[in-house]
């Protein structure tokens, strides 16, 4: 009865943001579309936004309120390879040809900062666990510059996208019945409840891994994370169906940017000491996976191959599937 209850509330949480999170998202692109913004940024800004609530919620939740920090850092970088094993799903989905080939190269320079981050995030959780974890109170000296990384890489991103050789998109008008302030007004309703259900996943979270004796850090990493992903993931298929591939893209690359600064402010929450030095070194494996992952994209981004294994998904999309399968067993197997 315990088993069942726990998955209850854990497929409640699941079911609100599953449907809160695309009013959230749709509402996002609105404002995005209305504002005057491309493609490629309001992916990367708007929707990455919107559709990182979730983490940003359940990690604060996590950090100062449940006292469950391998729930905080597993929900961001699991949300990191969650999303970036969505271009799996995405490059199925495009039928007329690989995904790779729709996508503008711009978003090269994004994937690249995700390699840095998401590396540096890894780096950070080891050498905490070896000594090295300096602090100003209960905080960590490296939250900071997490925090600088992140506003540097997306300065540069919004520099580049105003550069005239970049071929992004351009935004559309507003659609017939759409206005600014009705867009805003859903935008922030639908917000307050993903944030009111964000701060409750945790405990659920925590009450499915204490009633199936699994490890916080596996539950945080692939059932926390794929909850408060769901949003991305609604949102990525929509805008691929809709022939925005750069925006779906950018909702996914700007999604990873995001959850590192969800990182720095889940330190900041937690006032148990250094998130960094708290966490499982186990999340080290999922960070470096990310990095990896994201790799893996810029090689698909410059490359663009064209042929695909029995006509579904190409090697770029098996080799991403296979490093975030194998992160998943190793977090399974030596998570805490």
């Amino acid at each position: 009865m315990t088993i069942v209850l726990a998955w209850l509330e854990f497929a409640a949480c699941v079911a609100t943001i599953g449907v809160a999170g695309p009013i959230l998202t749709r509402n996002g692109e609105r404002i995005a579309r209305l504002t005057g913004m491309s493609q490629s940024w309001a992916g990367l800004v708007m929707l990455a936004t919107a559709t990182s609530l979730p983490e940003l919620y359940t990690g604060i939740s996590a950090s100062a309120l449940a006292d469950a920090p391998n729930i905080a850092m597993g929900d961001a970088l699991g949300s990191c390879i969650f999303n970036l094993v969505m271009l799996v799903v995405l490059d199925a989905l495009s039928r007329e040809e690989p995904v790779w080939r729709r996508i503008d190269q711009g978003h090269i320079l994004t994937a690249g900062f995700g390699v840095i981050l998401i590396g540096f995030v890894g780096a950070l959780v080891l050498v905490a666990h070896d000594g090295l974890d300096f602090r100003i109170g209960h905080v960590s000296v490296y939250s900071p510059f997490l925090l600088v990384l992140y506003f540097v890489a997306m300065r540069a991103a919004f520099f580049y996208d105003r550069r005239p050789h970049v071929t992004a998109g351009e935004p559309e008008g507003p659609g017939e019945g759409e206005s600014l302030g009705r867009a805003i007004a859903y935008y922030g309703l639908a917000a307050l409840i993903v944030g009111g259900v964000g701060a409750l996943l945790p405990f659920a979270g925590l009450a499915v891994a204490e009633a199936m004796e699994w490890k916080t850090t596996f539950v945080g990493t692939l059932f926390v994370a794929g909850a408060t992903s769901l949003p991305e993931l609604v949102v990525t298929i929509t805008a691929l169906r809709l022939g925005s591939a750069d925006m779906a893209i950018g909702n996914l690359l700007g999604s990873n940017l995001f959850v590192i600064l969800v990182i720095a402010l889940d330190d900041l929450a937690y006032s148990q000491g250094s998130l960094f030095s708290a966490v499982s070194p186990a999340h080290a494996v999922t960070a470096f996976a990310g990095s990896i992952m994201a790799g893996i994209l810029i090689v698909g981004l410059l490359y663009r191959p064209g042929n695909r294994f029995f006509g579904v998904i190409g090697w770029i999309s098996l080799s991403l599937l296979a490093v975030y399968l194998l992160t998943s067993y190793t977090i399974y197997l030596h998570g805490h």
